[in-house]
């Protein structure tokens, strides 16, 4: 009876769409890949920006370190390849529907679409914490770099361990892309 009201038939199908591969799936999957390269990039680009105001100002003073303290604009920049990393993992596994006898058969499963919204998600908030995080040690490292050298690999130390949150997210997004999706039903 309910299905009947929703103007379904009695396989459960919509115009060719089931409940389980709606048409709206994908758009949940391509946010997802959207959301990894955006947020990761706002990392990148914030970790970025604050490290190299921060070696402009140390290389005022100490120009020869100037080689030295652009490993955080490095890193930063790796974190923004996380996001493009898992932006095309996610957008290579959507499907779009097919045409079966004239009409549209899905085959992209919204429980697909909602795995690969969490895994772009998971990893581009992981990037952009790594970056402001990259971003402010790399500020504050590279101009206390400038008074006291020794300072180095303390400072390269810190960004590592600010790097693996980037690392974390793109191991769990992974994970969520690789999850079993289903199929969908004929």
């Amino acid at each position: 009876e309910f299905q009947r009201s929703l103007g379904m038939s009695e396989s459960g199908l919509i115009d060719g769409y089931s409940l389980a591969c709606p048409a709206s799936a994908p758009f949940f999957g391509y946010l997802g890949a959207a959301a990894a390269m955006f947020l990761a990039n706002l990392g990148a680009a914030y970790g970025t920006a604050k490290s190299g105001t921060g070696i402009s100002g140390m290389g005022v003073g100490r120009p020869d370190l100037v080689m030295k303290a652009l490993i955080p604009v490095v890193m930063a920049g790796v974190v923004g390849i996380y996001g493009l990393i898992i932006a095309v993992i996610i957008s290579t596994k959507i499907k779009a529907p097919i045409l079966e006898n004239g009409s549209p058969k899905p085959q992209y499963t919204i429980f697909a679409g909602a795995a690969h919204l969490a895994s772009g998600l998971a990893g581009g908030f992981s990037g952009l914490a790594a970056g402001v995080a990259i971003g402010m040690v790399g500020d504050v490292g590279t101009r206390a770099l400038g008074q006291q050298p020794k300072l180095f690999v303390g400072m390269i130390l810190i960004l590592i361990f600010a790097e693996a949150l980037g690392l974390y997210g793109l191991i769990v997004a992974l994970i969520f892309s690789a999850a079993s999706t289903g199929t969908c039903p004929n």
